[in-house]
């Protein structure tokens, strides 16, 4: 096969894995009961300023290191577990769930179907064109012309999604005025994005900001600065029931995720408070050793001995550690606490079948025992 005709192949493939291929296919949700309640209730206002409905808005974590939210149609608003890891605050993940909503409100569809229905025919034209040039001995003249119509369906489309990003974000200001929350976390969030773009060599004026989807964070941190200082929610406090919270949901999120010895280097022995306890809890159970698992969960429940998620934690535990029997008394008070919470009910379940004292009852409230 001719050298010219394997890259035509190769970019027509290419091209057609963009087009059809959307974000949240290749990565793992992840679920925990905990979690899932937390960023329920840190979006909630802002989903009701968006005039959408909470109930009908799920905020969906995904196992992934890079720092990233995104919708995929519907009203599902994606969460990389970095962008948990890198920011400082609540507060600054709200400011980016914010902007997530926008693009709901916007009704925009995944970067690879606006590709698909945009810039790709320009894109399959030059495809079209170049396949003729060659099947006519002009291999060259085939690519070039291939070459030329990716380069303008590709200009296209970052222009397009430049200026969609910039109208999300004015959107993301609206529901964070309207919930009365403080937009410094928002603009925190981008400041650590414009870090990133330093470290990358990104400038504005540059030529890679010609080949980029989204605004420079410093133009947006530019625009968006005045309308929210001048917000009334601009200088009040995150509330701090919600930052504990979250950097809980943080620490654990990190156990599970992370290596367990960056994990321990990041939450020493000598950190006894919470969120340390919680993430040593998960480094250690994931890398096998139940009985300091247990003891970093013992310590929890110690400090809080009615938390759900920390009973939760320490039944989990105890039945991966082959002892379910000593399982079902922190399983099945998690289960009540919550309300029968389906994440927690089904781990009390395999506790319960794993001892033989599964109820023959029908579902619901009462099937357990």
């Amino acid at each position: 096969m001719m050298p010219a005709m394997k890259r035509f192949l190769s970019l027509l493939a290419l091209l057609l894995l963009v087009c059809v291929t959307s974000p949240v296919y290749a990565q793992s949700i992840l679920r925990d009961a905990e979690s899932e309640a937390l960023l329920a209730d840190m979006s909630r206002d802002l989903i009701k300023a968006a005039n959408l409905q909470p109930n009908n808005v799920r905020i969906i974590l995904i196992n992934d290191q890079s720092i990233n939210a995104f919708v995929a149609g519907g009203q599902a608003v994606y969460i990389h577990s970095g962008l948990i890891d890198a920011a400082s605050s609540a507060n600054e993940v709200q400011g980016v769930i914010a902007h997530e909503l926008g693009h709901v409100t916007g009704g925009h569809v995944p970067l690879g179907d606006r590709m698909a229905k945009g810039a790709t025919g320009i894109t399959i034209l030059s495809l079209l064109l170049g396949a003729a040039a060659m099947a006519a001995g002009s291999a060259d003249a085939g690519m070039g012309l291939m070459q030329m119509g990716q380069r303008a369906a590709l200009g296209n489309f970052l222009a397009f999604s430049r200026a969609q990003e910039a109208t999300t974000d004015a959107a993301g200001v609206r529901y964070l005025s309207g919930a009365g929350v403080s937009g410094r976390g928002m603009l925190d969030f981008f400041k650590k994005l414009q870090q990133q773009e330093y470290r990358w060599g990104l400038k504005r004026g540059g030529e890679q900001s010609y080949v980029m989807s989204h605004p420079m964070s410093g133009d947006r941190i530019a625009t968006l600065t005045a309308d929210l200082q001048a917000d009334p929610a601009w200088g009040k406090s995150n509330d701090p029931a919600l930052e504990e919270r979250f950097r809980r949901m943080q620490a654990k999120l990190r156990g599970y995720v992370s290596e367990p010895k960056d994990t321990l280097r990041r939450y020493p022995e000598t950190d006894t408070t919470v969120p340390a306890r919680y993430a040593r809890a998960y480094a250690y159970h994931k890398s096998g050793y139940p009985e300091q698992a247990a003891a970093e969960a013992a310590a929890l429940v110690k400090a809080e001995p009615h938390n759900p998620y920390f009973l939760e934690l320490e039944g989990q535990i105890l039945l991966e550690s082959g002892k379910p029997k000593e399982a079902i008394p922190p399983l099945r008070e998690a289960t009540e606490k919550t309300n029968y919470q389906p994440l927690i009910a089904t781990t009390f379940g395999h506790a319960l079948l794993a001892v033989g004292r599964l109820s023959t009852a029908g579902p619901g409230p009462g099937c357990y025992q």
